[in-house]
């Protein structure tokens, strides 16, 4: 086993790991029916933790490939757009996601539904894009 594929790996790992908390605790908060707010703002921790990881770990692919080969990696097209709808979808995720912690105890409920309902659309769009983003490129 070399370093660069283990470094990899390590990241992937983390990226994995992000992605489930963002749209498993977003789907649970809903799903099969509303949680209790104290379950729904822990599930917005997680989800919020969820986004910082996919950010975090989706810059670390990047440091990895510069640090192994002096250069991010060479993507274009579809892939080049796939990368900025992801970014876009964890910007939207992080921002409900806090929104929600700061605020959702003078919410009601719709307001709730539709925040877990703009989380659970952020997380759902960044999967495909990824599955985009490692098909082209």
């Amino acid at each position: 086993m070399n370093a660069e594929n283990l470094a990899y790996t390590a990241v992937q790992v983390v990226h994995n790991f992000g992605a489930a908390a963002v749209v498993g605790g977003a789907v649970f908060a809903r799903w099969p029916t509303a949680q209790d707010p104290v379950v729904q703002r822990w599930l917005a921790w997680l989800v919020l933790a969820g986004w910082v990881a996919q950010a975090a770990s989706g810059s670390l692919f990047g440091a990895v490939s510069v640090h192994y080969y002096g250069q991010f990696p060479d993507i274009h097209g579809i892939a080049v757009a796939a990368l900025g709808i992801k970014i876009a979808a964890a910007v939207v995720g992080v921002a409900v996601a806090a929104a929600f912690l700061r605020l959702s105890a003078r919410w009601g409920d719709t307001a709730r539904r539709r925040a877990w309902a703009a989380l659970t659309g952020a997380g759902v769009v960044a999967l495909t894009a990824a599955a985009f983003l490692r098909w082209f490129s």
